[in-house]
């Protein structure tokens, strides 16, 4: 019983830290992407609110939360409030079993740094949380009673199925490496410079784009294309609930950085730096500089999202649906083919 306690009470205390963590990233990326495009177009960016600027996502969530929220007359109002929670809910489940670091050892116990990271269905579960995350954003568009936002949820829906495809592809690649599902095993296996980005470039690339398809990300943010479809599934959004979905595409954005870190960048792994210090494995000075390790590979990830996102513009929806099914798809298949090959015989 007491082990039973125990475990409740470290799961607890790992998600209320997590979900903290997360909304910080939120408001910290809305805050590096205003000022990265700032400096991209040669503005200054948000300098009002605070020292530099760094309290306007705050002043910004509090405006949210005071704006009244607007339902259209004919709305369905259960799935049009019921949209951004599953989106929110769905973005904010896949930091469940992402690992921060590998453990901390306190007496003879093993913490693992995350809440749940070494479950063996692993990255399965990432893709099975993006699946469902597609739920919020159609709902959102068929229960707002308006043909645009219609539009920009069946367009999410057919983005996310066809982009996901090749995410899967790209991902098989991995595992068939790392002989390990658990996302701490993956990373295990890129210890030194074995990095997968190293070894399977192709499935980077492929996962990248999927990714930016996954997140609604422009280029790809077809979804909510102001030219065709006024602001897409989110046009009849006000308020607080705009403000879950926009918290959401943020915390997508940090979960796609994390695990293109863990997948293709080595994780928390850094060649000859943890020789060189010299900490034992499992104390806290070890998990700490693993740690910032992680977020230093995650930051370079989200920097590259917000960069690409001021610098590329929107494609076509027919190019978009091309990319995927004509171009990532085959690529995907073959990488697999000739990863299996070299294992084969190497």
């Amino acid at each position: 019983m007491n082990e039973i306690l125990w475990l409740l009470l470290i799961f607890g205390i790992k998600a209320i830290i997590i979900i903290s963590f997360v909304m910080l990233c939120a408001a910290a990326f809305v805050y590096l992407e205003r000022k990265i495009s700032a400096v991209i177009q040669n503005r200054i960016g948000p300098n009002r609110v605070g020292p530099f600027g760094l309290l306007q996502p705050f002043a910004d969530v509090l405006k949210l939360f005071l704006k009244e929220d607007i339902v259209p007359k004919n709305a369905n109002r259960f799935y049009h409030s019921l949209a951004p929670i599953i989106t929110l809910g769905v973005a904010f489940s896949v930091f469940a079993i992402i690992p921060f670091a590998s453990y901390l050892k306190i007496g003879d116990r093993v913490i693992h740094m995350g809440i749940a990271p070494n479950i063996n269905i692993g990255f399965l579960f990432v893709l099975a949380m993006t699946s469902v995350g597609v739920y919020g954003i159609t709902l959102a568009g068929w229960s707002s009673n308006n043909k645009y936002s219609l539009l920009g949820g069946l367009r999410s829906a057919a983005q996310m199925i066809s982009y996901e495809l090749a995410m899967g592809l790209a991902v098989i690649s991995i595992l068939l490496m790392s002989q390990d599902l658990t996302l701490t095993g993956i990373v295990e296996a890129q210890k030194g410079l074995k990095w997968n980005i190293f070894l399977q470039p192709l499935a980077f690339i492929i996962f990248l784009t999927s990714s930016f398809a996954e997140t609604n990300r422009s280029p790809f943010d077809l979804p909510e294309a102001e030219p065709e479809l006024v602001g897409g599934y989110n046009t009849e959004y006000s308020g607080m609930k705009f403000g879950m979905f926009f918290l959401a595409e943020y915390a997508n954005m940090a979960a796609a950085s994390a695990i293109i870190s863990l997948l293709f960048l080595g994780g928390w792994n850094f060649p000859f730096i943890y020789e060189w210090l010299g900490f034992a494995n499992g104390s806290v000075e070890l998990v700490l500089v693993q740690l910032l390790v992680f977020l230093a590979k995650m930051l370079f990830m989200v920097f590259f999202f917000i960069w690409t996102r001021w610098s590329i513009p929107r494609f076509r929806y027919d190019q978009l649906m091309n990319l995927g099914w004509k171009i990532l798809l085959p690529l995907g298949l073959l990488n697999i083919l000739v990863t299996g090959i070299i294992l084969m015989y190497i």
